[in-house]
């Protein structure tokens, strides 16, 4: 089917931008650039459109060869994290001026010295003279010109201050008092406000009101890039317009698109990963492939994400400092991407937090910058510098620099031997920065999957991003899995999925109301009003529905009706679909065991909030891959070679699991269906390289997609957690410093487990909301191993009671046995301190050092300053 225009499909990441463009016959074509490179261009977006149509930078971009534009950006998430937002003044009920820097009372960074709270987004506070009880009940009228509301706002405008954000208790229940003081702000002049009850009607003043400010925080700067934009492409981006011409849609956190005009702040933070999901989604499941987990790894960080048939999503959560209630991808990101920085401590092994970025970037970038992840796998012969992007270099046209990353891992090993003992090669340097960053991505998957009851092992490896197919075959041998799924566009997914996304809106509305059957027609009529708003939202965007009936869907729109339903008592609401009562108790006990391991069968549930989803389904399928090319715009020197699929490009040396192979090189576009190659082999595409490891096979399928997957009785890890060609030599006494560090990654990540189970089961407001409880792990001695960063005046207390444990019950312990104490003469430092204490034990062992105690205290009221064993 011939189109009518070029489509551009975009991705603005932290490093690099990605575009995917269909041109008017239906063919793909892709083109990669910096995100940041001020010397040759002011936006990559824009310059990628004129890269790709052949337009120079003076000429004006021929809006008429271009059908629509829909792009993910980072600009919103950058600003937040620069604190480089617009200027807000915050509205919000007399004597809670300091609610949001108060907020839940818990400590960031527990262990910190210097405390460093991170800057709040609004500039000015002013305190409203009006209160509505929980009721309704008017307390305290809205009275603006009795209360000097009119000149403290006109004041606070002629600071040049333009942005409001008004946050009003209980308003997201009762708006009434937040309506007003609105529309006086707009007839004031302020330009953009933004209020509680229509940017996040849910219960919580703090997590209400911080994505409140951070919706008037960050509109204005996504308003004029999307000005911008339009303007680059000779459209006019006038919000009032219900349409652009041509079409420019914008990704929203939730995993939908939306009409520029439409796009708000509290809906960007994560619009270019939400892509990424989306992508890995809709060509897994083409492949044919139900669940997945979502595997994207890039320059600056890795996000991973699960799917099992159905998209999920949180409805609350922290960025930057910021608490937001609004609805987004359930992403968990980490620290370690291609440029993570690698360095040694004097002891350990470390990999990030910290990233080189795009300026300077890692060291083979020839820019003068570290050592990071991107330098080990050219160190290792995983990545090479002849079949990588010649872009470097002062005019882009150099190679990737090997040299000075063999020189500079030469320099650490032997600052590492001087420093302890150890020498290695600088390969096994490399492969050892390599490992840790493997563990931290795994752990990152174990917490998305494995922690909330899912077994991985029947999951396939959806791989993507820049770097994700460096090291797929690594993170599944970690995990235990056995099949990876890498399709052709694997590079630019994010920008692929974008393409691929649906036109989305979600409404929600708080109800804080028991699940009964009286309550049914209650919460029919709220997701009546939800599904209405909804439905016109799409309608603003050119899209008609076929059928009247609100929660009804047609053919033009998908409605889902969802409840938020949680214990009474408890904070942790899990989502079900809304329908019969008994169906939707079923839903949720059966989510709740996975979750947490049991169910509370007589305790209420309790309706937190209701929400709909609108969709309007993408006319973008993701078939046909065969018709489709790819070129790449920065261009790859070896993409012309014409290979037979089953002639090698080239060998080359890959050091990998302590053993040096010679690795053939083979081009993607020059394989053929049906090819099967098995590992230790290279395998090139213009948007990545694919690293097939010993023991693993990589089969080309008929649509072009390339599946991997375990050989049998291939290597896998071993039971410690580490590939076995990094444990030093059973006689060796010194401690290793690249398992020093593997082991402290995931010791630290049982024991933060322990305490986000005791958060999310809680009933204390203490626990829950304070935090003021600790988890640690301890050895057979009662030596403290790992703690999770909470309370830590617990943590001398708790080793006392573990020491006390093993004194008293000695060899009388087993597997199974849980111990709970209270005891101040055993390490307590009160009566309310309830210490709980369990075993573990190695199957078939219970001797030596595989015997571990977990323990956890929570915290009913404040601690005493009495030091363990004190009799006062």
């Amino acid at each position: 089917m011939t189109m009518q225009g070029w489509q551009f499909w975009i991705d603005r990441g932290g490093t690099f931008t990605d575009i995917v463009a269909r041109r008017p016959d239906g063919q793909l074509v892709v083109h990669k650039l910096l995100s940041e490179n001020p010397e040759r261009y002011a936006d990559a977006p824009i310059q990628g459109i004129r890269d790709l149509l052949g337009i120079p930078a003076d000429a004006p971009i021929p809006a008429e060869q271009i059908a629509g534009v829909k792009m993910g950006t980072t600009v919103a998430t950058n600003a937040l994290l620069e604190r480089k937002g617009d200027r807000t003044l915050l509205l919000i009920t007399q004597g809670f001026r300091d609610a949001l820097r108060i907020g839940y009372q818990n400590r960031p960074n527990i262990f910190a010295r210097q405390i460093i709270l991170p800057e709040m987004l609004y500039e000015r506070v002013i305190e409203v003279d009006e209160r509505l009880s929980a009721q309704g009940e008017v307390l305290a009228s809205f009275r603006p010109m009795e209360t000097g509301l009119v000149e403290e706002l006109q004041d606070a405008y002629a600071a040049g201050i333009r942005s409001c954000a008004i946050v009003f208790l209980h308003g997201y229940r009762y708006p009434d008092h937040e309506r007003q003081a609105a529309d006086l702000a707009r007839q004031i002049g302020f330009t953009q406000v933004s209020t509680s009850h229509e940017v996040s009607p849910l219960m919580k003043l703090v997590s209400r009101g911080d994505t409140t400010v951070v919706d008037a925080y960050l509109s204005p700067i996504l308003r004029r890039y999307v000005d911008r934009v339009a303007g680059e492409l000779g459209v006019s981006a006038d919000s009032s317009r219900e349409t652009l011409q041509p079409k420019l849609f914008f990704m929203q956190s939730n995993g939908g698109l939306t009409d520029a005009a439409l796009f708000q702040g509290k809906d960007s933070i994560l619009s270019g990963p939400a892509g990424g999901i989306v992508g890995a989604v809709k060509t897994s499941q083409q492949a044919g492939f139900a669940k997945i987990i979502g595997f994207d790894m890039g320059g600056t960080s890795t996000d991973v994400s699960h799917f099992s048939g159905e998209y999920e999503r949180t409805f609350e959560t922290e960025v930057a400092g910021v608490r937001l209630r609004a609805p987004m991808m359930s992403i968990h990101t980490v620290a370690a991407g291609g440029g993570s920085i690698c360095q040694f401590d004097g002891a350990r092994y470390r990999v990030g937090p910290a990233s080189a970025g795009a300026h300077p970037g890692p060291a083979c970038y020839r820019k003068g910058g570290p050592l990071t992840v991107t330098d080990c796998n050219v160190m290792l012969g995983k990545i090479q510098p002849q079949f990588f992007p010649a872009v470097f270099g002062p005019n882009g046209d150099l190679p990737l620099d090997a040299e000075v990353v063999r020189q500079q891992f030469a320099a650490l090993a032997a600052e590492i031997s001087a420093s302890t003992g150890d020498a290695r090669l600088p390969e096994q340097v490399a492969e050892g920065f390599l490992a840790i960053a493997i563990e931290k991505m795994a752990s990152a998957i174990k917490k998305i999957s494995i922690q909330r009851g899912y077994d991985i092992t029947e999951y396939t490896l959806c791989c993507f991003g820049g770097a994700g197919g460096q090291h797929a075959c690594r993170i599944a041998e970690s995990l235990g899995m056995t099949q990876i799924f890498l399709h052709p566009y694997a590079g630019v997914l994010s920008a692929y999925g974008i393409g691929l996304a649906d036109v989305t809106t979600i409404r929600e509305q708080a109800v804080e109301a028991r699940l009964t059957q009286a309550q049914m027609p209650e919460l029919e009529r709220m997701l009546t009003e939800l599904a209405i708003a909804a439905r016109t939202d799409l309608q603003q965007q050119g899209i008609a529905a076929e059928s009247d009936a609100p929660l009804q869907s047609d053919a033009q729109i998908q409605i889902r009706p969802k409840a938020h339903l949680r214990y009474e008592g408890t904070d942790s609401a899990l989502i079900v679909g809304y329908g019969d009562l008994g169906a939707m108790h079923e839903q949720f006990e059966q989510l709740y065991r996975q979750r947490y391991g049991f169910v509370m069968e007589h305790k209420p549930l309790i309706v937190e909030a209701v929400s709909v989803e609108a969709i309007h389904a993408s006319d973008v399928k993701t078939g046909g891959l065969d018709k489709e090319i790819q070129t790449n715009g920065l261009a790859n020197s070896a993409a012309t070679l014409s290979i037979p699929s089953s002639m090698p490009a080239a060998t080359v040396s890959m050091y990998t699991g302590g053993t040096a192979y010679d690795t053939p090189i083979y081009q993607r576009e020059e394989l053929k269906a049906g090819d099967r190659l098995h590992g230790p082999a290279l395998i090139i595409e213009s948007t990545g390289t694919n690293v097939i490891e010993p023991g693993w096979t990589a089969e080309l399928t008929t649509d072009g997609t390339l599946v991997i997957r375990k050989d049998e009785g291939g290597r896998m890890k071993d039971e410690w957690g580490s590939d076995s060609s990094l444990i030093p030599h059973p006689l060796s006494l010194a401690p290793d410093p690249v398992l020093l560090e593997i082991f402290n990654n995931l010791f630290m990540a049982i024991a933060e487990e322990m305490g986000i189970t005791l958060q999310n089961t809680s009933y204390s407001v203490n626990i829950k909301e304070r935090l003021d409880f600790s988890c640690a792990i301890f050895d057979q001695q009662g030596q403290l191993v790992a703690n999770a960063p909470h309370i830590p005046v617990h943590l001398g207390s708790m080793s006392e009671n573990v020491r006390a444990l093993i004194a008293a019950k000695g060899d009388t312990i087993k597997p199974g046995d849980v111990y709970v104490s209270n005891n101040p003469y055993n390490g307590g430092t009160h009566l309310p301190d309830i210490t709980v204490i369990t075993p573990v034990f190695q199957p078939g062992n219970r001797d030596g050092v595989t015997e571990y105690w977990s323990d956890g205290e929570p915290e009913s009221v404040p601690p005493s300053p009495s030091p363990p064993l004190s009799p006062s």
